[in-house]
């Protein structure tokens, strides 16, 4: 069953309650596409994604079809049940105002330039957390999809071009209520100094509960624990509610 299916215009945010054991696509539809996507506890946002945990537990620094994204609890926020892209980094954060001022030598205000303002991700997070309730001291480090850097020798980060292409997409399987927000614009490290944003589609439909041999579920010895702490929380009585 679809829950929801809408197209975000480059440079726009969105965000969803997504069900547990509900799957989240993400499709780049031009090929041009870049989301910076941060998960948070629907019932108790103070849990959120935790990128140095996704990282050192699974030795990975993409993530890609059997891998998860964990909280700073050690639950599981989502898992990774299909890729055709197979490059999502986790290192180097979203966009700011001044980053996207600095390489594309915008005026960035909606009161000067309106919709034709160039967006970036911290204040698209911070518009999209409004919506429910959180603000900036909620923002942590993002996951970016559809996008891959390479690390060099001095740990400086190079932007690797060309990893998508349209119609590439990523399944996001929610392991509990995630509330997830996504903000469509270019990559931080992204050289193009024309502004060309594109459109991301967002589909979630109810997916089938996991079975115990579940590739996301079985794949590691970390992953093992990390959802017998997610299944082992009572979810029904978890204080607060759905974001």
């Amino acid at each position: 069953m679809i829950l929801w299916d809408e197209t975000i215009p480059g440079g726009a945010y969105w965000s969803r309650v997504v069900p547990r054991w509900s799957t989240l696509r993400v499709t780049d539809v031009d090929g041009r596409g870049s989301a910076a996507l941060l998960a948070y506890n629907a019932r108790q946002p103070s849990e959120r994604y935790n990128a140095p945990d996704t990282t050192k537990v699974q030795n990975m620094i993409f993530l890609t079809t059997g891998l998860v994204l964990l909280s700073d609890l050690g639950r599981v926020l989502l898992s990774i049940t299909g890729d055709t892209c197979r490059h999502h980094e986790t290192l180097s954060g979203g966009t700011t105002p001044e980053t996207v001022a600095t390489r594309y030598r915008s005026e960035g205000s909606y009161w000067r330039v309106h919709n034709k303002r160039h967006t970036n991700d911290r204040d698209n997070f911070i518009a999209a957390l409004g919506r429910h309730g959180l603000d900036a001291r909620d923002l942590v480090p993002n996951v970016n999809l559809f996008s891959r850097v390479e690390v060099a020798d001095d740990g400086s980060l190079r932007w690797v071009p060309d990893v998508s292409r349209a119609g590439a997409w990523v399944d996001l399987r929610a392991e509990q209520d995630v509330l997830v927000v996504v903000s469509a614009t270019p990559h931080v490290l992204d050289p193009n100094p024309e502004w060309r944003p594109g459109p991301l589609r967002m589909t979630v439909w109810r997916s089938p509960d996991p079975g115990p041999d579940d590739l996301c579920r079985t794949r590691t010895d970390e992953a093992i624990r990390a959802f017998a702490n997610t299944d082992n929380t009572d979810w029904a009585t978890m204080a607060g509610q759905p974001a």
